[in-house]
């Protein structure tokens, strides 16, 4: 596996870590690469129950690495508009399977977190955050539009207009304020960061794992289907949910007054 992405488990959590220190774990397409894979293995297996996304050194990730896009070596394929937006959009998977994915994910950004490296931490489900950390959109300082999903997910947390000035100033703002705004769950001690974010992974990876991945879908299709719709879709994801033996246990341990201990199965 690439060193400028980390993999380790603790349990069930499994822990991705961005490893480009010495550039704030600006993106390259290696880096791309090895995250989308990563997490995509972590998606399917079992025995990972909650995913979790941070950076090494002082940042989460500065986004794109411009650096390399000043020197002519843009990573979007060349070519045409279009062959140069099917290699980004290729790119831009990992910020889809954090949304996705049919278990928890959360983002401990533990620095700056700017542009595609705000994008992707906004995918995930939950964000903890460092009081050291620093958040911007940074796209239109550098002359591009946005991507890795950053547009649609910002309106859907803070409203359309919020998110087009979040854009189009590209303002750095402190933790405190990404509170105020909603983007972060909690904001916690720098260095307690990590045992802050692992405690609620754990807390997710010993919850109902197959419930929490028909949560996050009754989500996912709610927010592109009209209510009617998603009330079919809950309505299916329920009855499923109701016949797994994570439902059966919990409801024998409601009747017996006592704690469920879900099994994700």
């Amino acid at each position: 596996m690439s060193e400028t992405v980390l993999f380790t488990t603790e349990g069930a959590v499994g822990v991705i870590t961005l490893n480009r220190p010495e550039s704030l774990n600006a993106m390259n397409p290696e880096m791309l690469d090895t995250m989308f894979r990563v997490a995509d293995k972590a998606a399917s297996d079992p025995a990972i129950r909650c995913l979790v996304i941070t950076g090494a050194g002082r940042g989460f990730s500065a986004g794109g690495d411009v650096k390399a896009m000043a020197s002519g070596n843009r990573g979007d394929g060349g070519g045409s508009v279009l062959t140069g937006a099917e290699a980004l959009r290729q790119q831009e998977e990992i910020s889809r399977l954090l949304f996705e994915m049919p278990k928890p994910t959360v983002a401990a950004v533990n620095g700056v977190a700017a542009g595609a490296g705000l994008s992707v931490a906004l995918a995930a489900d939950l964000r903890v955050a460092s009081d050291q950390a620093r958040f911007t959109t940074a796209f239109a300082k550098v002359g591009f539009s946005g991507d890795f999903g950053g547009t649609w997910l910002l309106q859907r947390l803070v409203g359309p207009m919020k998110a087009k000035e979040l854009y189009f100033m590209s303002d750095v703002f402190d933790a405190q304020r990404a509170l105020e705004l909603g983007l972060v769950t909690k904001v916690v001690a720098h260095d307690s960061l990590m045992d802050e974010t692992m405690a609620l992974a754990r807390r997710l990876a010993s919850g109902p794992t197959l419930a929490y991945g028909r949560i996050k879908d009754n989500f996912v299709f709610g927010a592109t289907n009209s209510f009617a719709d998603t009330l079919t879709r809950e309505a299916e994801n329920m009855i499923a949910s109701g016949r797994t033996q994570d439902h059966l246990n919990a409801a024998r341990a409601f009747v017996e007054k006592r704690e469920p201990a879900f099994e994700g199965r």
